[in-house]
């Protein structure tokens, strides 16, 4: 048998065919509160990081060839398929469709825990190297950025598994919805936030 569809809610909670709903931002108002500020610390973050290396290129740059572009870029393709994923389960759950939201939820995880094998690969590297946040400012940085990062991803997989079982149990109504949504936000923000410090850490040439 084929799952049930469910129709698109109104601003009441009830099925409205025929009255468009008013655009609104995805998910809850207080996740949006969260990334705001959240994306504000990273800028702020970004700000001095710039400032660092506009006072010291030679040495952010001497710093930055130590790491490696290839796992940088790997890190971004994965992030960006599992957020791929992320969408097709919002979409699953605004269908009424169980069994995709299930799998799509499962396949975000799946794709990025690929994050997680990666980055701890490049720290264990980094350290038999004898880098460490005592190293120079630039890695510092670099360990203080990656790894706040790195917590705002394991916090999005927890938060991803939380829903995998709701979606197998709960029902896929407005509230849902509204979780499910929220939690897709808070992981394209781990997605974007990378997105800027790939480049920022690994690319940007600013020698003197």
């Amino acid at each position: 048998m084929h799952e049930p569809v469910h129709p698109p809610f109104s601003a009441g909670g009830e099925a409205s065919a025929c009255q468009p709903e008013s655009p609104h931002l995805p998910g809850d108002s207080g996740v949006w509160t969260f990334i705001v500020a959240d994306m504000g610390a990273f800028a702020l973050f970004f700000l001095l990081f710039s400032l660092g290396r506009m006072a010291a290129p030679e040495l952010y740059e001497s710093s930055r060839i130590h790491l490696n572009a290839g796992l940088g870029l790997a890190n971004t393709l994965i992030l960006l398929t599992s957020s791929l994923f992320m969408a097709r389960a919002v979409d699953a759950a605004r269908a009424g469709r169980r069994s995709s939201v299930v799998n799509n939820l499962l396949l975000t995880i799946c794709i990025g825990s690929g994050f997680a094998a990666t980055k701890i690969f490049e720290y264990i590297d980094k350290a038999q190297a004898g880098f460490s946040p005592l190293t120079n400012e630039f890695f510092t940085y670099y360990f203080a950025f990656t790894g706040i990062h790195f917590l705002h991803f394991a916090i999005g997989i927890g938060a991803l598994s939380w829903m995998v079982g709701k979606a197998q149990r709960d029902a896929l109504d407005q509230r849902f919805v509204i979780w499910i949504e929220s939690v897709g936000c808070y992981w394209h923000m781990v997605d974007l936030l990378w997105i800027m410090l790939f480049p920022l850490l690994y690319l940007l040439r600013w020698a003197g």
